[in-house]
Order: C-alpha cells, then sequence, then structure tokens
C-alpha cells in the first residue's frame, strides 16, 4: 500500500495502465473488425454466388458446375436434390464453417459452405480458407507482440514521465525537508517556475512569514515577561529574607514568611525555565550548569508540602543513588514540582513516595490513579483529565513538564500503579 500511496507511483501506474488498456483495446477491435469484416464479405459473397448458380441452371440445366462466378472462386455442385452430394445432407440453406483434414497432406483445412437448397435444385459452393485463417492467426500474435512492446514502451515513458512532472515537486520537498529549525527558513517561490508548483511554494513562502512572525512575537513576549518578573521577585526574596533573620518574629508570622520565600523561590525558577524554553536553548555543562538530583528533589518536596494541607499523608524520599545533571536547578525543580505536586494533590491519604535512581526519578502515591488512556493525554497542552474537572487548573503544567524534556532528551511518563495510584517517572537521557 506504500508503493500506492505515492503520488510518482499513483502518475506511474495511472500512465502505464492507460497506455497498456488503450493498446489492448485497438489490439482487440482491430481482429475483431477484421474477423468481422472477413465474415460477412465471404458469406454474403457465397450466398450471391450459390443463388446465382441455382438461377442459371434453371435456365439452361446443361451448365452445371461450369458457372463463371463473378466473386470468390470456388467449386459449385448444383444438382437434382436426389443426387448423390459430397455434404451433409440436413444442411439447410444458409452458410456454414467446415473444417476437413486434406488427404494428401493430412493437414486439417478450413472452409467456407454456402448451401441453397430450392425444389428443384440443391446447390453447394464451398470455399478454401486455411490460408486466411493462418493469415489471422499471425495478424493475432503480431498484436499480442506490439501490445507487450507497447506496454515495455509505456512503462519507459511512465518512468520517465513521472520523474519529469514530479521534479520540481520532490524539489520543493527536498528544500522543505533542508530546513534548518533554528534559523529562519529562506524563500521558495524565486527557485521554481510561476506554475501550480511555484503556487505553492509561494502559499508556504506566506504561510512561513506569518508562522515566523507569530513565533517571534510569542518569544518575545514570554522574553519580556519572564526577564521583567526577576526584578520584582527579587525584591520580594530579599526583603523575605531580612524579615526571616528578625529573632523577635512570632512563630506564625514567620511561617508564612518561610511560605512566600518558597513561592517566590519557585516563581523564580519557573522563570528561569520558561526563559530557556522562549528561546529553545538548552543550557548544561558548557554554561557552568550542573545539579544535585538529590537536593533539587528534597527542594521541591519542602516547597510543594503545602499542597498536602492537613491531609495524613506520609511523604518517604528514597535515595539510592546520587545522580547529576548537566542542567540548571531551576530546569529540573519545575518539572519535579509538577510531578510530585499533583501526588500530593490528589493523594487523600497513605503515602507519596519519591525514589531517586542513577537514570530516574519516581514519584508513587496512592491516590485514586488515572486511566491509562488518559496516561497518554495528559501532557497535551491545554488537556485536563477527570480527576481535575473540579479545580482551576489550565492543563499546562505537565505540558510544561513535556517541553523541558523534549529540550533536554528526557523521558517523562504517567502511568496506573497495579496496586493503587499512580506511577510518574523522569528519565534522564
Amino acid at each position: 500500500m506504500q508503493f500506492r500511496s505515492r503520488l510518482r507511483s499513483r502518475i506511474f501506474v495511472s500512465f502505464l495502465l492507460f497506455g497498456v488498456s488503450l493498446t489492448v483495446l485497438f489490439a482487440a477491435t482491430t481482429l475483431v473488425m477484421r474477423e468481422w469484416l472477413e465474415e460477412e464479405l465471404i458469406e454474403s459473397t457465397l450466398q450471391r454466388e450459390v443463388t446465382r448458380a441455382v438461377e442459371l441452371n434453371r435456365e439452361n440445366p446443361m451448365l452445371g458446375a461450369g458457372i463463371p462466378f463473378t466473386g470468390i472462386q470456388g467449386d459449385i455442385v448444383a444438382r437434382n436434390r436426389f443426387a448423390q452430394i459430397p455434404f451433409d445432407r440436413r444442411l439447410e440453406t444458409g452458410v456454414y464453417d467446415i473444417t476437413e483434414r486434406d488427404a494428401p497432406s493430412g493437414e486439417l483445412r478450413n472452409y467456407k459452405l454456402a448451401v441453397k437448397k430450392a425444389d428443384d435444385f440443391w446447390a453447394f459452393l464451398q470455399y478454401d480458407i486455411t490460408e486466411q485463417r493462418r493469415t489471422r492467426d499471425r495478424l493475432a500474435a503480431a498484436l499480442v507482440a506490439a501490445v507487450l512492446g507497447f506496454g515495455v514502451l509505456s512503462l519507459i515513458i511512465a518512468w520517465w514521465l513521472s520523474r519529469r512532472v514530479l521534479r520540481p515537486v520532490i524539489d520543493l520537498a527536498g528544500r522543505v525537508a533542508g530546513f534548518d529549525r533554528d534559523l529562519r527558513p529562506p524563500a521558495l517561490a524565486q527557485h521554481f517556475a510561476d506554475d501550480e508548483v511555484g503556487q505553492l511554494a509561494l502559499a508556504l513562502d506566506d504561510y512561513s512569514d506569518r508562522l515566523n512572525r507569530l513565533v517571534e512575537r510569542d518569544r518575545e513576549f514570554n522574553f519580556d515577561v519572564s526577564h521583567e518578573l526577576r526584578t520584582p521577585l527579587a525584591v520580594i526574596r530579599g526583603a523575605t529574607e531580612l524579615l526571616l533573620v528578625q529573632n523577635d518574629l512570632p512563630e506564625k508570622a514567620r511561617e508564612r514568611l518561610r511560605r512566600i520565600d518558597r513561592a517566590v523561590r519557585q516563581s523564580v525558577e519557573l522563570t528561569e525555565a520558561l526563559l530557556l524554553l522562549s528561546r529553545s536553548e538548552r543550557q548544561g555543562a558548557d554554561h557552568g550548569h550542573h545539579c544535585d538530583v538529590v537536593q533539587v528533589v528534597e527542594q521541591v518536596v519542602e516547597t510543594q508540602r503545602s499542597n498536602l494541607s492537613a491531609r495524613k499523608v506520609e511523604v518517604v524520599i528514597a535515595v539510592l543513588a546520587r545522580p547529576e545533571l548537566a542542567a540548571p536547578p531551576a530546569v529540573l525543580a519545575v518539572a519535579l514540582a509538577n510531578l510530585i505536586g499533583n501526588a500530593f494533590r490528589y493523594t487523600q491519604e497513605g503515602e507519596v513516595r519519591v525514589e531517586v535512581h542513577a537514570d530516574r526519578v519516581e514519584v508513587l502515591d496512592s491516590g485514586p490513579g488515572i486511566d491509562p488512556i488518559e496516561a497518554a493525554k495528559v501532557f497535551e497542552r491545554g488537556y485536563r483529565g477527570q480527576a481535575t474537572s473540579g479545580s482551576k487548573g489550565a492543563g499546562l503544567g505537565l505540558a510544561i513538564v513535556r517541553r523541558l524534556c523534549d529540550l533536554y532528551d528526557w523521558q517523562v511518563s504517567l502511568s496506573p500503579r497495579p496496586e493503587r495510584g499512580s506511577r510518574a517517572i523522569l528519565r534522564f537521557g
């Protein structure tokens, strides 16, 4: 089915079928018309001559078989109907095909036999059509050879024509496939003639310009917003740190300031991650970025504890390895904050377990779980599952996680656990 689905293949097959079908139709029509015309000519001439022979014998009974014929040559036997005849007496008036084996040579010969039965005469006119049949067979063989020859010719022309017709389309597809995703694509219309392919290239250029303007505007907006948020966040964080060092601060106020500090830290991390996404910039070891996964996990767990409220949920951090990543801590923190925050948010009782492995972080909860069909969609932008239908979320958190993973070649997945709850896995590399 893949061969037939290609445009070039469809053009190739269509032209080949057209050429072969036209040749076969012409050959069949030639054979049928020749056979029909020959049969009509021979039979009509034999009927006319045998009728003439009967009439002449009535006028002159002494003529017998010595009648000069005006058309097809043959042997005439015109006799009294009671005489012995060399043919089947049951044949009625008409023209018949007769096949006999020649006595001297033993070969089969074909005849046309015209019969005319009158009350006083029975007339038979026999005409040898063996050579006509041989000619017909030779013509049929020649036409079969012509069909095969034209079939091969159609195959060659179809192959050449499909390449010729689709060469601009293939060129256009190659130029589009060769675009660098990080650079503005060059104009296409200048490389093609003012035909259908050129119009398609012009439409692609117009669409590319509009899409680039839209992406550029989106990037500028994200960059400007993220950049401008840094200043007020830095002010809030600085003021919070100053207030927290005061010794006479009440414990209740101190706890509120800690919550503000955690929220500011989370906002700073999210701002840095969004800046990277807006620029499609992957920062790693070359930029001096390294992060301790265990340390980030502990910070995120502490930051997300407010999602547990007063529920009796046990939080366990199992450190099975201490990996380090060549990535900004903010990127890992944003990705884990969404996974751990969701586990805290939807677990009413039981346990949330965060396991740190050498190549991944797993978040296991004892919440209501997730439907396998939904699990494949929760990372889509704007998708909100059944468990979140009553919340005010916009369905963007996990979509941001997926974009960060694509930027750093990580993998993220969410699936139901066999016993109860969900399992989220963030795998590195």
